[in-house]
């Protein structure tokens, strides 16, 4: 069994248990050498443009935003939150990225815990900010014919989530990191290409591997798999608070219009972060045009 496998159940029962207490025992990300180095490369590579921050409120809050590849935008939104504006925020990522325990012992450590509803309701009863992305693994390996549109099917978890503890939604759109790679082959072709016959013949592909979670072939900074140095461009809309419904579940229609509500702020961010990055262009250097080219 890969990581990919649909079957694959990498936390549960006392190892669930034991994760849950893990990642409540991190308070805040350590200021070691590597948390400065990322906020190095952020600052560096993606010159973060950051806007309605004012919109946040003080309590903790649910941030959900688009999603991209390899999830390089969770580290850029968490970074500059935790760097300039003193917010820890805690990701939530796909089961996948814990199967291993020493690849589950690093993300712990730097704040991130698998997106699991007892996890989910364990942080959240700590006060925690979280950092959510609804369209999982299949939004960040969507075709790039579909940057920057939201890909949430039906689901509904982190709307429940927010409203059984009263938690603030707030919506945020991010743009810059759908662009981090060209994608040589779409994730969607990949199975049938050669490099997807090669990793058949290697074992690393299978009839169980979950083709939501199945990556592009990427392409970066002048051919490597370096992320091109694509400016970002992060803002926040209007919260949505939900403590109203912390004593009673609101019914699927107030799910389905909450859900429409948070996508509509995500959207409208992205249009406006989109035209501002256009208005912007000019303020590039030749060599990030060349780079991200």
């Amino acid at each position: 069994m890969t990581a990919l496998d649909q079957d694959n159940q990498p936390l549960q029962g006392e190892r669930l248990q034991r994760h849950i207490e893990r990642a409540l025992a991190v308070k805040t990300i350590p200021h070691n050498r590597d948390v400065q180095i990322a906020w190095q490369m952020v600052q560096r590579l993606f010159r973060p443009v950051v806007r309605g921050v004012d919109n946040i409120p003080p309590q903790p809050c649910l941030f959900v935003g688009n999603h991209s590849l390899f999830a390089l935008d969770g580290l850029v939104v968490a970074t500059v939150m935790q760097q300039q504006y003193g917010r820890f925020l805690r990701p939530l990522g796909d089961k996948f990225l814990f199967t291993h325990p020493a690849l589950e012992k690093l993300l712990l450590e730097r704040g991130a815990a698998m997106g699991h509803p007892a996890v989910c309701s364990a942080l959240m009863a700590h006060g925690h900010d979280l950092l959510v992305f609804p369209g999982g693994a299949h939004e960040a390996v969507k075709p790039s014919r579909q940057r920057y549109q939201l890909q949430w099917k039906e689901r509904y978890g982190f709307i429940r989530m927010a409203a059984e503890h009263g938690y603030t939604i707030m919506p945020f759109g991010i743009v810059g990191p759908d662009e981090f790679y060209s994608h040589l082959i779409e994730s969607e072709d990949l199975p049938e290409s050669l490099p997807g016959r090669v990793l058949r013949r290697l074992g690393l592909l299978t009839d169980d591997t979950r083709a939501d979670a199945l990556p592009p072939l990427p392409l970066g900074a002048l051919g490597t798999l370096l992320p091109k140095p694509q400016r970002c461009y992060l803002g926040f809309g209007q919260p949505v608070n939900l403590a109203r419904f912390s004593k009673r579940k609101p019914g699927k229609v107030q799910q389905q219009k909450i859900r429409d509500q948070v996508a509509g702020e995500i959207e409208d961010q992205l249009r406006q972060l989109l035209l501002l990055r256009e208005q912007q262009r000019r303020e590039d250097s030749l060599l990030r045009r060349i780079l991200t080219f």
